[in-house]
Formats: C-alpha cells, structure tokens, sequence
C-alpha cells in the first residue's frame, strides 16, 4: 500500500516557481536600472542644487512687504525655470540611454511585454521626478515662509500651496512628454532637441507672429499658451505683460492632452517597431 505522496513547499524565486511576472517586476527593474547609472544621479542633484541654490538666494534678498502680492512658493519658480531642463533631460535619457548601448534588446528579450516595460518606465520615472521637484520647492517655500511670515507679509492661504503642487505636477508631465518622445525618437540628442524646442521657442515664435496683422492673432494665442507662461500663472506670478493668460486649469489640461497623444503614440510605436 502506498502512503499519500509529500509535496514540497514552494519557495518564492526558486527555479520551479512559476509565478508570472507582472507590472510589480517591471518596476522592480527600471527602479534598479534608474537609481544605477550615474546621470540620474547627475540630473536630479542639478535640480535641487538650481532650485534651492536660486530660490534660497532670491527669498535673502527680499522683504516681507515682497510677499504681499506674492506667495511663498513664487522664489522656487526661478530655479525651477532652469531645472525644469533636468527634468526634460532625464525623461529622455530613461529610454534612449538603452537603445544607444543596445541594453533595450537585453530587456525585451528578458521582459517580452514591452507595454509592461514601458509602463513601469513611466511609473518610475514620475514618481522619482516629482518627489524630487515637489522636495526641492518645498525647501525654498518653507525657507521664504520661515524668513517672511511677518505681519507685513499679508495674509496667506493653502491654495497658493496647492498651485505650487500644480506646477511640480506641470514639470513631471514635461519629463513624461520627454520620455515618450524619447521612446519614438531614440535618439538622445534628437529628443532633447525637440524638448528644448518646444519649451523655448514659443515666446519667441509668439513675439514674431504678433508684428504682422494677419498672424496676430495666433501670435497671441502662442504667447499665451507656452510653458514659462504656464508656470509662471501656476506659481503665482505675474506675468508682466498686457496678454490676457489664461487659468491654471487650461495650461494643465493642454499638457495633459499633448502628453497623453504622445505617450499612446509611443506605446503604439515601441510594440511595432524593432529594435
């Protein structure tokens, strides 16, 4: 007579294991592959070192009375104008970096899915931008608040706290614009060309297209729809010119939907093409 056959317990990662990879490992890859090579290192400490270094210099050279028509959050807006370039760059670097050493043919032999990489891509690296950026504001609009508060200050209120969040939202989505054009570009040079293109030259684009009656209008539009503009309205700050700019809600939702056109049109595009 035959006793009833012991079965061996199953140890997680052992060779017998078949546990099917999901989103989770993905992400566990991509983190260990972010958090590894020297330029992330190098881009996201330039981001706390311009944000902070430039907002902390602005907050020492005002005055509480600076602060009546400006909320504490406005100082970090300088630095950030620069260091959303950080950003921009480590968005593509996360992608492109792989396809110039040929590593990406490494890990869509080892991860097939290439929605799932590419989605645990976009997982990593947004939250890594905006902890970063969200941090390095709050240091110099805590550092403005501490120096500042005083009565001839004026009254302050949250909402200039959640604009602020808003606007480190509004980078990230730059550095997730950045990764998808990287994805479709794979090229870093090309890509961060795009993205400087598209940040910067819109103002001056604007100003030109205003001289001439026929293109006024768009000149317009074009000056009232850009990223510094953006950022600026989401800060708090007056822009400085007689331009109608429009709400925070519009600039969002206009990099929402480039943003998101361009990051279906990457998935669409890393699944046909080959690498």
């Amino acid at each position: 007579m035959t006793g009833p056959t012991a079965t061996a317990p199953t140890v997680p990662g052992a060779p017998h294991d078949d546990t099917r990879p999901h989103v989770g490992h993905a992400v566990a890859s991509e983190w260990t592959k972010l958090t590894s090579v020297r330029s992330t290192i190098w881009a996201l400490g330039s981001l706390v070192v311009i944000v902070v270094g430039i907002g902390l210099l602005f907050v020492s050279q005002t005055a509480d009375q600076d602060y009546v028509a400006m909320p504490f959050t406005t100082p970090a807006l300088f630095g950030l104008l620069v260091g959303q370039l950080a950003v921009i760059v480590l968005g593509v670097l996360t992608i492109t970096s792989e396809h110039g050493t040929g590593l990406v043919r490494t890990t869509f032999t080892a991860a097939p899915d290439r929605h799932r990489v590419l989605t645990a891509k976009y997982l990593v690296f947004s939250a890594t931008a905006l902890a970063a950026t969200v941090g390095s504001v709050f240091v110099v609009a805590a550092a403005a608040m501490a120096v500042h508060n005083g009565p001839a200050a004026g009254p302050h209120t949250f909402g200039e706290w959640s604009g602020a969040l808003v606007g480190c939202l509004y980078v990230t989505l730059l550095g997730v614009l950045a990764l998808a054009i990287g994805a479709m570009v794979r090229h870093s040079a090309g890509a961060i060309t795009l993205m400087l293109g598209l940040v910067t030259l819109p103002p001056v684009i604007g100003g030109m297209l205003s001289y001439w009656e026929a293109s006024a209008r768009i000149g317009e539009i074009v000056l009232q729809y850009n990223v510094p503009v953006a950022m600026m309205q989401l800060f708090g700050m007056p822009t400085g010119n007689d331009t109608r700019v429009p709400g925070d809600l519009p600039q969002m939702l206009l990099l929402l939907l480039v943003t998101g056109a361009a990051v279906t049109a990457s998935y669409v595009i890393v699944d046909r093409r080959d690498v």
